[in-house]
This record gives structure tokens, sequence and C-alpha cells, in this order.
């Protein structure tokens, strides 16, 4: 899949930075294998602030806005039910968004129940989930663009 031309904006959580470090240097590595030239780094205090990040990026002008932005975080299940709601939350603050602007919001968030999960996923022993959401990201931008010629 190539990303050339392609502006991106990656909105990483600091929460739980050692899985969600590994989850933007996948990412980031994707990007640069891809070909992505124009990639923005932006660093939120937990997952909950994704939403709100995303929005501003979405809402700069056309042309200097985002093609497709990959959105990540870890938010592990807990005792509470606090995860759970975070999760729905998050994912249907960024679905709307993503619908509403018509751009490619790549969902690189993981909701593991251990740390050893996270882990696995972050690219021990199930790939790199940044990794893959840079390529739906990625993917969903040749559909769009198949869709808008």
């Amino acid at each position: 899949m190539a990303a050339g031309g392609k502006r991106f904006a990656v909105v990483v959580s600091r929460w739980n930075e050692l899985v969600t470090k590994q989850l933007l240097e996948g990412a980031l590595d994707e990007l640069d294998r891809c070909g992505a030239g124009d990639v923005e780094v932006v660093r939120v205090p937990g997952t909950w602030e994704t939403p709100v990040a995303v929005k501003a990026l979405l809402d700069r002008p056309v042309g200097t806005r985002p093609d497709a932005i990959v959105a990540l975080g870890c938010i592990m299940q807990g005792e509470t039910p606090h995860a759970r709601l975070l999760s729905s939350d998050v994912a249907s603050a960024l679905m709307g968004l993503q619908v509403a602007a018509g751009v490619p919001v790549a969902w690189g968030v993981l909701t593991p129940e251990t740390a050893e999960q996270a882990l696995d996923r972050a690219g021990l022993k199930h790939g790199n989930k940044g990794r893959e959401a840079v390529q739906a990201a990625i993917e969903t931008l040749s559909v769009l663009d198949q869709i808008r010629a």
C-alpha cells in the first residue's frame, strides 16, 4: 500500500506509555515503509483526550488537515466498568468525527485484560496493532479515492 502524497497524523496517548510507545513505533515504521512523508505526531495525556485532539486536527482548513488519522492508546480493563465505558465513549466519538469529516480515523486503541495481552498486541506475539491501524487508514484512503474519482 502506498501513502505517498498524503498527510497523516498519529494521536497517541501517554497513559500506559510502555505499550503506546511500541504502538507508535510500529505506526511510524509502517508509515515510513509505505512512503508517507508528511506525518504529525500529537501526544495526549490519555485515551479520553484523543477525540478532542482528532477534532482539532480535522478542524484545520482543507489542504492543511490530515488525509487520515491514526488513534493509538491502551485502555486496561480493571475491576470496575470504567474501562468499558471509556473505550465505548472514545470509539463512538472517533467514529462520529470520522463519518462527519469523511476522513479515516483508524482505531489503534487496545482494550486488553492484562499488561501481557497489551504487550503481545504492541508487537510481541500478535503483531503490532499500531502498524495494523496505519494499514487500515491507508487502505481506507485508497477506497475513498476510488469512490470519489
